[in-house]
């Protein structure tokens, strides 16, 4: 194993997950090559799907895949941990110390040595610096933080409960910041909770109690979307009692409050920042190489960085050009999977001393997903290159084959069929949220 060409993927999200099973199963199991995946935590969780694990439609327990498990099926090996520094003289990776939640360190620092290094570690939120927003806002970047927000919300719900019990006031004030998608299906599945919490006990409390507000700087929701998307979400919303504030920018976070431009003061028990992401911020630090003003690393066509050819990124992280186009290739859960085939075209190549593959972007289209009450979206024709806008159970349709595709690209058609029908059986058997 030390004679091989050793390829390290750093970051085990949708693509970097993806890469790695795709080349352990084509290079690891014929030794062809030494595959490695470093990540900070044990287990992988779809990130579109972590705003359903923070508001209990998503059992993530139910969703999770172990790292070394899935390490030991498809041929690579996995190191815990988080990556903070490159040598690239010495062609290695420097891996931060490994504490317990005690603080005691567990592993010290070390170092693995790459011969192609790809890094894939996604994204955080991007707070532009915003008062307030670290120390009030609750982020949804991690399975660790969606699990902290459905406690939270639990508790929310629990205490005004009570207080509705008592005679006292008792609205429940939520905001969330930012109207992407994820600030879009978050409100939904926020409003479903409202709706079903009732139901297993807190029966003082009424959906009408929980007042939800989605709020925006742009002039629309779902600003990078086409208008027509954006105009049935807005009428969704409002449908489900969601209060759209658009044109809003927030120019502070309160404890219990969100302040405007313009002065404006909205009451917010619970605070969510949903608004625009950027790659973590050590990258821009990162052994020299190329970063852009949202530390994306900068990377050709063939996702190479622009500075070392034995190197590349991927994925939120990295910013791709398109051709055609002053805009990077959007950071998109579709975009990270396609490149993730790219990519993997690319290192077979590399090792038989071929050329490396151009990536091009296909827009396939977009999908919104209002929890159990409706999906609108549109879809990309292939031929004429013209959107089609769909809604109803064939977008949900849709909507739930993209989380299929990415169970299908780690597992395999047989293992996603049987993924799928405990997925069935679980639903029929336990509650419709998660309770705890």
């Amino acid at each position: 194993m030390e004679n091989l060409h050793h390829i390290v993927v750093v970051g085990g999200g949708a693509g970097g997950l993806e890469l790695v099973t795709s080349l352990g199963n084509k290079l690891g199991k014929k030794n062809k090559a030494r595959i490695s995946l470093v990540d900070a935590g044990l287990t992988h969780v779809w990130k579109p799907l972590l705003h359903e694990v923070a508001s209990g439609s998503l059992d993530a327990s139910a969703n999770e895949i172990n790292y070394r498990a899935h390490a030991r099926k498809h041929h690579y090996e996995f190191q815990l941990g988080r990556m903070n520094g490159l040598d690239r003289a010495a062609k290695e990776i420097i891996i931060a110390p490994f504490l317990d939640e005690e603080g005691h360190e567990v592993v010290p620092e070390r170092r693995i040595q790459y011969d192609t290094l790809v890094i894939a570690v996604g994204s955080t939120a991007n707070d532009f610096g915003t008062p307030g927003a670290q120390e009030h806002c609750l982020f949804l970047d991690s399975l660790r933080q969606a699990r902290r927000f459905h406690n939270l919300m639990l508790n929310a719900f629990l205490r005004k409960n009570h207080e509705a019990n008592q005679g006292k006031p008792h609205t429940l004030n939520i905001s969330i910041i930012g109207a992407g998608a994820t600030g879009v299906e978050l409100a939904a599945e926020l409003r479903l909770a409202s709706r079903e919490l009732p139901v297993y006990g807190m029966n003082h409390l009424q959906s009408s109690d929980v007042s939800i507000s989605v709020i925006e700087a742009a002039d629309r929701i779902l600003p990078a979307l086409p208008g027509r998307l954006s105009a049935a979400a807005t009428r969704e919303l409002e449908r489900q009692k969601v209060k759209v504030l658009t044109g809003q920018p927030v120019s502070e976070v309160r404890e219990n409050s969100v302040v405007m431009k313009d002065g404006t003061e909205l009451p917010s028990e619970m605070t969510i920042w949903a608004a625009g992401i950027k790659a973590p911020p050590f990258l821009a630090e990162l052994g020299g190489l190329e970063t852009n003003r949202s530390n994306q690393l900068l990377v050709k066509q063939t996702l190479e960085t622009t500075r070392d050819t034995d190197i590349f990124a991927f994925g939120d992280c990295a910013a791709c050009p398109q051709p055609d186009s002053d805009h990077p290739v959007p950071p998109r859960a579709q975009a990270a999977h396609q490149q993730a085939d790219a990519l993997f075209k690319t290192l077979c190549n590399r090792l038989e001393g071929k050329d490396p593959v151009a990536f091009v972007y296909n827009d396939h289209g977009s999908l919104i997903n209002f929890s159990r009450y409706t999906t609108v979206g549109n879809l990309m024709g292939n031929l004429s290159g013209r959107s089609m806008y769909i809604e109803g159970k064939v977008a949900r349709l849709f909507y739930v084959s993209l989380y299929r595709m990415h169970q299908v690209a780690l597992h395999g058609f047989l293992r996603t069929g049987i993924i799928w029908l405990m997925d069935k059986i679980s639903r029929a058997m336990h509650p419709r949220l998660k309770l705890h």
